[in-house]
C-alpha cells in the first residue's frame, strides 16, 4: 500500500519538477522572446510610423555595438553574426529598393540569403571560440565575403543556373504556397531550429538560447511583409538579442561555478549583504575528499562534486546553495532560524550518505574496482558523506561574514567529532 510519506514525496517531486520546468521556460523566453515580441508589436502596432526612421539608425548602432562588445569579450561569434545580419540587410535592400536588378534577380537573391542565413547561424553557434586576430579567426571571417561573392554571381549571371537550386520544391503541399520563402530555405530554418533547441537543452547557456531567437528574428524578417524597414528592424533585433545573450553569458560565468552549475563565491558575497536580520548559514564539506581524489582521480572527483551540488541545490527548507571553493559549499536559509534549518540539513546529510556514488567512466583506477565491493553498496559503488556546520545571525554574530565564519567553526567541530554529522 502507498503510505502517506510516499504520497508526500510524490507531491514534493511534482512540485519541484513543475518549478524547474517553469524556470527553464522563463529563462528560455526571457529576454530573447520578449525582445522579439516588442519588435513585432513595434512593426505592427500604432507606432509603426516610427519604423522607417528607426530603421535608418538601428542597424548601425547594433553593428558597431556588436563589434565592440565582441572584441571586448573575445566573442567572435557575436562579431560574425552582426556582420552577417548587416550584410544580409544591405543586400536585400539593394536589390529590392533600387534599380539594381529585375524582379527575378531580386527573388533569386532573396532565396539565396534565406537559405544561407540559418546555415551561418548553425556554423557560428557550433564553432569554438578562436578569436578574430588569429589565422583561424580570419579564415572563418573570410566565409562571409565568399558568400557575398556567391550571391553576386547569382544576381549578375542568372544564366549560370544556380538560382534554380534555391527555389526547388520538394513537397507539393498547398499551404506552403502561402509562405513567401522557398522550400530549401524553410527546410534549413527548421533543421537549424531543431539543432539549436537540442544544443540549448544540453548546455542551458544564454548564448545558445540567444542563437535560437536570432534564428526566429531572421525568419520573421524574411516572411513578414515586403523587404524594407520591417525586415531591417527584425535583422537588427536579431543582433540585439545576441548582444544581450553574450552579456548574460559573461555575467553568468562570472557569478556561477562552471563545474557544478551552482552560484559561485562572488554571488554568495553579494547575497549576504542583501539578507535581512534573520538568516541561517551552513558550511558543507565533503568528507575525505582529497583521499577520494587521490584514489579515483580528478575526473571522478569532479563527478562527486556535481552529485553533491545537485543534492544541495534540491535540499528542502528554501536554502540556496553556493560553491564556496574546493570541496566546500555554503547553504543560506533566508528568514530562517537555526532550529528551523537544522532538520533540513540533517535530512540532506542522510540523503547523501544513503545515496552513495556509482563509479563510472574509463579511468584506470575505476576499472580496478570491477569485481570488488566498496562499502555497503553493490559493485562499483562507494560511500560519500558530508559534514555540516551551521550558525545563525544573532548578537554574537551580527554581520553576515561572522555568521559564515561561525558556520565554518561548527564544520570544524563536526569533522573533529568524526565527520558525517551536523554541528552547531
Amino acid at each position: 500500500m502507498t503510505t502517506k510519506l510516499e504520497i508526500q514525496k510524490g507531491k514534493l517531486f511534482l512540485l519541484k519538477s513543475g518549478t524547474s520546468i517553469a524556470r527553464a521556460l522563463f529563462s528560455f523566453f526571457i529576454p530573447g522572446g520578449l525582445i522579439l515580441l516588442v519588435a513585432f508589436l513595434l512593426t505592427r502596432g500604432q507606432i509603426v510610423e516610427a519604423v522607417p526612421g528607426l530603421a535608418r539608425v538601428y542597424p548601425w548602432i547594433i553593428l558597431i555595438t556588436g563589434i565592440l562588445l565582441g572584441w571586448r569579450f573575445n566573442r567572435s561569434q557575436l562579431i560574425f553574426v552582426v556582420i552577417v545580419m548587416a550584410v544580409a540587410d544591405r543586400a536585400l535592400l539593394h536589390f529590392y529598393l533600387t534599380e539594381a536588378g529585375s524582379e527575378g534577380v531580386a527573388q533569386a537573391v532573396y532565396n539565396a540569403i534565406s537559405f544561407l542565413l540559418p546555415l551561418n547561424l548553425a556554423v557560428f553557434s557550433l564553432m569554438k571560440e578562436r578569436g578574430i586576430v588569429s589565422l583561424d579567426g580570419l579564415m572563418r571571417l573570410s566565409l562571409i565575403p565568399m558568400q557575398v561573392f556567391g550571391v553576386a554571381l547569382i544576381s549578375h549571371y542568372p544564366s549560370l543556373g544556380f538560382a534554380v537550386y534555391f527555389k526547388h520544391s520538394f513537397f507539393n503541399w498547398p499551404w506552403l504556397s502561402k509562405i513567401p520563402m522557398a522550400q530549401p530555405a524553410l527546410i534549413a530554418f527548421v533543421f537549424v531550429a531543431f539543432l539549436l533547441v537540442i544544443r540549448y537543452l544540453q548546455n542551458r547557456e544564454a548564448i545558445d538560447c540567444g542563437f535560437f531567437w536570432v534564428l526566429v528574428a531572421s525568419f520573421f524578417a524574411l516572411i513578414l511583409g515586403e523587404i524594407g524597414p520591417v525586415s531591417t528592424i527584425f535583422l537588427s533585433t536579431a543582433g540585439l538579442v545576441l548582444i544581450i545573450a553574450v552579456i548574460e553569458t559573461s555575467f553568468g560565468r562570472a557569478y556561477r561555478d562552471e563545474l557544478t552549475g551552482l552560484p559561485a563565491r562572488r554571488a554568495l558575497n553579494e547575497m549576504l549583504y542583501k539578507l535581512g536580520s534573520r538568516f541561517t548559514a551552513a558550511m558543507v564539506d565533503i568528507d575525505h575528499f582529497k583521499k577520494f581524489n587521490d584514489r579515483y582521480g580528478h575526473y571522478v572527483g569532479d563527478q562527486v562534486l556535481r552529485m553533491i551540488a545537485s543534492k544541495l541545490e534540491n535540499a528542502t527548507g528554501g536554502g540556496r546553495a553556493f560553491r564556496y571553493g574546493g570541496e566546500e559549499f555554503v547553504i543560506v536559509f533566508p528568514g530562517k532560524e537555526m532550529e528551523d534549518a537544522y532538520s533540513h540539513l540533517e535530512k540532506l546529510r542522510k540523503d547523501v550518505a544513503e545515496s552513495g556514488f556509482f563509479l563510472r567512466g574509463g579511468d584506470r583506477r575505476i576499472k580496478e574496482l570491477k569485481g570488488k565491493k566498496t562499502g555497503k553498496g553493490s559493485r562499483g559503488k562507494t560511500k560519500v558523506t558530508i559534514s555540516i556546520g551551521v550558525a545563525e545571525r544573532n548578537e554574537q554574530n551580527s554581520s553576515p561574514h561572522q555568521v559564515v565564519k561561525a558556520a565554518d567553526k561548527a564544520l570544524y567541530r563536526a569533522k573533529k567529532k568524526g565527520r558525517n554529522r551536523v554541528c552547531r
